[in-house]
Protein backbone atom coordinates (compact mmCIF):
# COMPACT_ATOMS: atom_id res chain seq x y z
CA UNK A 1 0.00 0.00 0.00
CA UNK A 2 1.15 3.36 -0.94
CA UNK A 3 0.39 7.43 0.77
CA UNK A 4 0.96 10.71 -0.44
CA UNK A 5 2.59 12.67 2.34
CA UNK A 6 3.77 16.16 2.91
CA UNK A 7 7.46 15.62 3.92
CA UNK A 8 8.59 18.98 4.80
CA UNK A 9 6.13 22.13 3.89
CA UNK A 10 7.39 23.60 0.47
CA UNK A 11 5.96 23.73 -3.02
CA UNK A 12 3.90 20.86 -4.48
CA UNK A 13 7.21 18.61 -4.63
CA UNK A 14 7.70 18.03 -1.51
CA UNK A 15 4.44 15.35 -1.66
CA UNK A 16 6.47 12.49 -1.83
CA UNK A 17 5.06 8.51 -1.91
CA UNK A 18 5.56 6.13 1.22
CA UNK A 19 4.26 2.84 1.82
CA UNK A 20 1.81 2.48 4.30
CA UNK A 21 0.18 -0.48 6.18
CA UNK A 22 -3.62 -1.55 6.27
CA UNK A 23 -4.66 -0.61 10.07
CA UNK A 24 -7.58 -3.06 11.70
CA UNK A 25 -10.39 -1.27 13.17
CA UNK A 26 -10.72 -1.02 16.31
CA UNK A 27 -14.45 -0.43 18.38
CA UNK A 28 -16.89 1.87 15.69
CA UNK A 29 -14.22 1.81 13.24
CA UNK A 30 -14.56 0.93 9.72
CA UNK A 31 -11.60 0.32 6.92
CA UNK A 32 -12.43 1.66 3.63
CA UNK A 33 -10.26 0.70 0.28
CA UNK A 34 -10.17 4.24 -0.86
CA UNK A 35 -10.94 4.89 -4.41
CA UNK A 36 -10.92 8.43 -5.17
CA UNK A 37 -9.55 11.51 -2.72
CA UNK A 38 -10.78 14.53 -3.03
CA UNK A 39 -8.17 17.53 -3.03
CA UNK A 40 -9.10 20.44 -1.29
CA UNK A 41 -7.51 24.24 -0.88
CA UNK A 42 -6.97 23.24 2.24
CA UNK A 43 -4.78 20.32 1.76
CA UNK A 44 -2.43 23.05 -0.36
CA UNK A 45 -2.69 25.04 2.18
CA UNK A 46 -1.52 22.96 4.50
CA UNK A 47 1.33 21.55 3.02
CA UNK A 48 2.80 25.13 2.33
CA UNK A 49 2.75 25.50 6.22
CA UNK A 50 0.22 27.79 6.59
CA UNK A 51 -2.93 27.51 8.43
CA UNK A 52 -3.78 25.79 11.82
CA UNK A 53 -3.32 21.96 10.67
CA UNK A 54 0.28 22.88 9.80
CA UNK A 55 1.01 24.84 12.91
CA UNK A 56 -0.26 21.40 14.68
CA UNK A 57 1.27 19.20 12.61
CA UNK A 58 4.67 20.44 11.87
CA UNK A 59 6.37 18.17 14.39
CA UNK A 60 4.79 15.37 13.41
CA UNK A 61 6.22 15.19 9.22
CA UNK A 62 5.77 13.31 7.28
CA UNK A 63 2.09 13.45 6.97
CA UNK A 64 -0.73 12.39 5.04
CA UNK A 65 -3.42 15.18 4.32
CA UNK A 66 -6.77 14.65 2.31
CA UNK A 67 -9.88 14.64 3.93
CA UNK A 68 -12.73 13.55 1.76
CA UNK A 69 -12.96 9.94 0.59
CA UNK A 70 -15.02 8.05 -1.34
CA UNK A 71 -14.28 4.08 -1.19
CA UNK A 72 -15.75 0.65 -0.70
CA UNK A 73 -16.33 -0.30 3.35
CA UNK A 74 -13.34 -3.67 3.48
CA UNK A 75 -13.50 -4.10 7.02
CA UNK A 76 -15.83 -3.09 9.86
CA UNK A 77 -14.72 -3.34 13.68
CA UNK A 78 -16.79 -4.31 16.90
CA UNK A 79 -20.43 -2.79 17.42
CA UNK A 80 -20.11 -1.32 14.21
CA UNK A 81 -24.03 -1.26 13.52
CA UNK A 82 -24.85 1.16 9.90
CA UNK A 83 -22.25 -0.09 7.76
CA UNK A 84 -21.22 -3.41 6.04
CA UNK A 85 -18.51 -4.72 4.12
CA UNK A 86 -18.82 -3.96 0.18
CA UNK A 87 -20.46 -0.82 1.26
CA UNK A 88 -19.73 2.40 -0.81
CA UNK A 89 -19.39 5.28 1.34
CA UNK A 90 -17.99 8.81 1.26
CA UNK A 91 -17.20 11.27 3.97
CA UNK A 92 -14.91 14.24 5.11
CA UNK A 93 -12.95 11.97 7.44
CA UNK A 94 -9.99 13.04 9.62
CA UNK A 95 -11.13 16.94 10.19
CA UNK A 96 -9.20 19.12 10.80
CA UNK A 97 -5.95 17.32 12.31
CA UNK A 98 -5.74 13.43 11.50
CA UNK A 99 -6.33 13.97 7.56
CA UNK A 100 -5.28 10.36 5.76
CA UNK A 101 -7.27 10.60 2.37
CA UNK A 102 -4.23 10.72 0.23
CA UNK A 103 -3.91 7.08 0.94
CA UNK A 104 -5.16 3.60 -0.61
CA UNK A 105 -7.18 2.48 2.79
CA UNK A 106 -8.34 4.74 5.71
CA UNK A 107 -9.32 3.54 9.32
CA UNK A 108 -12.57 6.15 10.25
CA UNK A 109 -15.43 5.96 12.75
CA UNK A 110 -18.19 4.84 10.73
CA UNK A 111 -20.18 7.84 12.04
CA UNK A 112 -17.89 10.22 9.74
CA UNK A 113 -18.99 8.16 6.65
CA UNK A 114 -22.26 7.85 4.73
CA UNK A 115 -23.13 5.28 1.77
CA UNK A 116 -23.18 6.03 -1.85
CA UNK A 117 -26.38 4.49 -3.21
CA UNK A 118 -27.13 5.97 -6.54
CA UNK A 119 -24.09 8.75 -6.54
CA UNK A 120 -20.91 7.70 -8.56
CA UNK A 121 -17.50 7.10 -6.27
CA UNK A 122 -15.96 10.07 -7.82
CA UNK A 123 -18.74 12.38 -6.78
CA UNK A 124 -19.13 11.03 -3.39
CA UNK A 125 -15.13 11.88 -3.11
CA UNK A 126 -15.30 15.43 -4.53
CA UNK A 127 -18.68 16.58 -2.30
CA UNK A 128 -17.96 16.54 1.20
CA UNK A 129 -15.39 19.47 2.04
CA UNK A 130 -16.39 21.88 -0.70
CA UNK A 131 -20.06 20.51 -0.46
CA UNK A 132 -20.32 21.35 3.46
CA UNK A 133 -18.75 24.73 3.31
CA UNK A 134 -20.97 25.72 0.74
CA UNK A 135 -24.19 24.12 2.62
CA UNK A 136 -23.30 25.42 5.96
CA UNK A 137 -21.82 28.65 4.57
CA UNK A 138 -25.99 29.28 3.04
CA UNK A 139 -28.01 27.91 4.94
CA UNK A 140 -26.08 27.57 8.86
CA UNK A 141 -24.38 30.90 8.93
CA UNK A 142 -26.57 32.42 6.10
CA UNK A 143 -29.43 31.54 7.17
CA UNK A 144 -30.85 31.48 3.21
CA UNK A 145 -34.53 31.18 2.63
CA UNK A 146 -36.10 30.85 -0.55
CA UNK A 147 -37.19 34.17 -2.82
CA UNK A 148 -34.24 35.72 -1.43
CA UNK A 149 -31.41 36.82 -3.12
CA UNK A 150 -27.41 35.74 -2.91
CA UNK A 151 -24.00 37.08 -4.14
CA UNK A 152 -21.77 34.27 -4.50
CA UNK A 153 -18.55 35.20 -4.87
CA UNK A 154 -15.67 33.12 -6.70
CA UNK A 155 -18.33 30.87 -7.79
CA UNK A 156 -16.68 29.01 -10.23
CA UNK A 157 -14.22 27.18 -7.93
CA UNK A 158 -15.17 23.82 -5.93
CA UNK A 159 -17.29 25.56 -3.37
CA UNK A 160 -19.13 27.83 -5.23
CA UNK A 161 -20.69 25.92 -8.09
CA UNK A 162 -21.51 23.65 -5.47
CA UNK A 163 -23.25 26.82 -3.44
CA UNK A 164 -24.77 28.15 -6.57
CA UNK A 165 -26.34 25.07 -6.89
CA UNK A 166 -27.60 24.32 -3.78
CA UNK A 167 -29.40 27.79 -3.46
CA UNK A 168 -30.91 27.86 -6.72
CA UNK A 169 -32.29 24.66 -5.69
CA UNK A 170 -34.05 25.83 -2.32
CA UNK A 171 -35.65 28.89 -4.49
CA UNK A 172 -33.24 31.32 -4.05
CA UNK A 173 -32.19 33.99 -6.70
CA UNK A 174 -28.15 33.44 -7.20
CA UNK A 175 -26.09 36.66 -8.37
CA UNK A 176 -22.21 35.20 -8.94
CA UNK A 177 -19.11 37.23 -9.64
CA UNK A 178 -16.38 35.26 -11.47
CA UNK A 179 -14.43 35.64 -14.83
CA UNK A 180 -16.26 36.10 -18.26
CA UNK A 181 -15.52 32.59 -19.50
CA UNK A 182 -17.35 31.04 -16.88
CA UNK A 183 -20.46 32.70 -17.07
CA UNK A 184 -22.12 30.60 -19.20
CA UNK A 185 -21.05 27.69 -17.16
CA UNK A 186 -22.69 28.90 -13.69
CA UNK A 187 -25.50 29.94 -16.20
CA UNK A 188 -26.75 26.16 -16.54
CA UNK A 189 -26.60 25.73 -13.07
CA UNK A 190 -28.38 28.19 -11.60
CA UNK A 191 -26.98 31.31 -11.50
CA UNK A 192 -30.03 34.34 -12.84
CA UNK A 193 -26.85 37.27 -13.15
CA UNK A 194 -23.56 36.79 -13.79
CA UNK A 195 -21.06 39.80 -12.91
CA UNK A 196 -17.55 40.32 -13.92
CA UNK A 197 -14.98 40.80 -11.03
CA UNK A 198 -12.94 42.54 -13.55
CA UNK A 199 -14.80 45.25 -13.91
CA UNK A 200 -14.48 48.35 -12.01
CA UNK A 201 -18.15 48.73 -11.40
CA UNK A 202 -18.80 45.61 -10.19
CA UNK A 203 -20.18 45.92 -6.74
CA UNK A 204 -22.80 48.53 -8.78
CA UNK A 205 -23.98 45.60 -10.91
CA UNK A 206 -24.69 43.38 -8.82
CA UNK A 207 -27.56 45.34 -6.53
CA UNK A 208 -28.63 45.00 -3.58
CA UNK A 209 -29.07 41.26 -2.12
CA UNK A 210 -30.04 39.77 1.21
CA UNK A 211 -26.75 37.54 1.93
CA UNK A 212 -22.83 37.32 0.93
CA UNK A 213 -21.21 34.33 0.39
CA UNK A 214 -17.86 35.58 0.07
CA UNK A 215 -15.17 33.11 -0.98
CA UNK A 216 -12.76 35.64 -2.00
CA UNK A 217 -11.89 37.40 0.90
CA UNK A 218 -10.04 40.45 1.04
CA UNK A 219 -10.49 43.55 -0.46
CA UNK A 220 -13.22 42.02 -2.49
CA UNK A 221 -15.07 40.66 0.70
CA UNK A 222 -14.92 44.33 2.11
CA UNK A 223 -16.15 45.29 -1.21
CA UNK A 224 -18.72 43.61 -1.26
CA UNK A 225 -20.40 44.81 1.77
CA UNK A 226 -21.84 47.51 -0.34
CA UNK A 227 -24.14 44.89 -2.05
CA UNK A 228 -25.67 43.84 1.35
CA UNK A 229 -29.23 45.13 1.92
CA UNK A 230 -30.81 46.49 5.58
CA UNK A 231 -30.80 43.75 7.58
CA UNK A 232 -28.58 41.45 5.36
CA UNK A 233 -25.32 39.74 6.36
CA UNK A 234 -21.97 38.58 4.76
CA UNK A 235 -20.46 35.38 5.41
CA UNK A 236 -17.07 34.90 4.86
CA UNK A 237 -14.83 31.99 4.13
CA UNK A 238 -11.13 32.59 4.18
CA UNK A 239 -10.30 32.91 7.52
CA UNK A 240 -6.98 35.02 6.91
CA UNK A 241 -8.60 38.14 5.94
CA UNK A 242 -12.20 37.50 8.03
CA UNK A 243 -11.20 40.07 10.95
CA UNK A 244 -10.61 43.21 8.69
CA UNK A 245 -13.71 42.02 7.03
CA UNK A 246 -15.41 41.94 10.32
CA UNK A 247 -14.34 44.88 11.17
CA UNK A 248 -15.30 46.62 8.09
CA UNK A 249 -18.55 45.31 8.26
CA UNK A 250 -18.92 46.67 11.98
CA UNK A 251 -18.64 50.11 10.91
CA UNK A 252 -20.89 50.17 8.63
CA UNK A 253 -23.85 48.39 11.01
CA UNK A 254 -23.46 45.02 8.89
CA UNK A 255 -23.32 41.36 10.02
CA UNK A 256 -20.47 39.53 8.94
CA UNK A 257 -19.60 36.29 10.40
CA UNK A 258 -16.51 33.86 9.44
CA UNK A 259 -16.87 30.39 9.43
CA UNK A 260 -14.72 26.86 9.97
CA UNK A 261 -16.76 23.86 8.67
CA UNK A 262 -17.27 20.76 10.56
CA UNK A 263 -18.18 17.27 9.35
CA UNK A 264 -22.41 16.59 9.38
CA UNK A 265 -23.18 12.88 8.08
CA UNK A 266 -26.83 14.55 8.33
CA UNK A 267 -26.29 17.42 5.82
CA UNK A 268 -23.65 15.32 3.58
CA UNK A 269 -26.45 12.82 3.32
CA UNK A 270 -29.26 15.57 2.23
CA UNK A 271 -26.56 16.81 -0.59
CA UNK A 272 -26.14 13.37 -1.94
CA UNK A 273 -30.27 13.06 -2.22
CA UNK A 274 -29.87 16.42 -4.46
CA UNK A 275 -27.17 14.98 -6.57
CA UNK A 276 -28.93 11.37 -6.63
CA UNK A 277 -32.31 13.19 -7.51
CA UNK A 278 -30.11 15.58 -10.69
CA UNK A 279 -30.78 18.81 -8.75
CA UNK A 280 -27.03 19.50 -8.41
CA UNK A 281 -24.30 17.81 -10.06
CA UNK A 282 -20.09 18.16 -9.08
CA UNK A 283 -18.53 19.47 -12.10
CA UNK A 284 -14.44 18.04 -11.80
CA UNK A 285 -12.16 19.72 -13.24
CA UNK A 286 -9.42 17.32 -13.29
CA UNK A 287 -8.41 13.70 -12.22
CA UNK A 288 -4.86 12.72 -11.16
CA UNK A 289 -3.17 9.40 -10.01
CA UNK A 290 -2.05 9.34 -6.44
CA UNK A 291 1.29 9.53 -7.52
CA UNK A 292 0.65 12.74 -9.43
CA UNK A 293 -0.78 14.72 -6.63
CA UNK A 294 1.66 17.34 -6.80
CA UNK A 295 1.08 18.15 -10.47
CA UNK A 296 -2.95 17.80 -8.89
CA UNK A 297 -1.59 20.66 -6.44
CA UNK A 298 0.12 22.53 -9.04
CA UNK A 299 -3.16 22.80 -11.09
CA UNK A 300 -5.45 23.87 -7.72
CA UNK A 301 -2.92 26.74 -6.98
CA UNK A 302 -3.35 28.10 -10.23
CA UNK A 303 -6.35 29.62 -9.50
CA UNK A 304 -8.20 28.44 -12.62
CA UNK A 305 -9.79 25.50 -11.76
CA UNK A 306 -13.22 25.23 -12.39
CA UNK A 307 -15.02 22.87 -9.89
CA UNK A 308 -13.10 19.72 -8.49
CA UNK A 309 -10.08 17.94 -8.47
CA UNK A 310 -9.57 14.09 -7.40
CA UNK A 311 -7.05 11.50 -6.97
CA UNK A 312 -7.41 7.81 -8.21
CA UNK A 313 -6.35 5.30 -6.45
CA UNK A 314 -5.75 1.72 -7.97
CA UNK A 315 -8.88 0.48 -6.26
CA UNK A 316 -11.06 2.33 -8.27
CA UNK A 317 -10.16 -0.28 -11.59
CA UNK A 318 -11.52 -2.40 -9.08
CA UNK A 319 -15.18 -0.77 -8.53
CA UNK A 320 -15.98 1.04 -11.63
CA UNK A 321 -19.04 3.93 -11.29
Amino acid sequence: MTQLQITAFGDPSVLKLNPSLDKVPAEGEVRVRICYAGVNPIDAKTRAGLGWAAAQNKDKLPWTPGYDVAGVVEKVGPGVSTLAEGDRVCGMVGFPLAGGGYAESIVVSEGELVQLDGVSLKQGAALPLAGLTAWQGLFEHGALKAGQRVLILAAGGGVGHLAVQFASAYGAEVVVTASKENHGFLHGIGASKMVDYHDADWVAQVGRVDLVLDLMGGESGKAALACVAEGGRLVTVPTITAQPIKDAGAALGIAVSGMLVHPDSKQLAQMLILLRQGDAHITLAGEFELAEGALAHQALESGHTRGKLVLRMPAAGRYPG
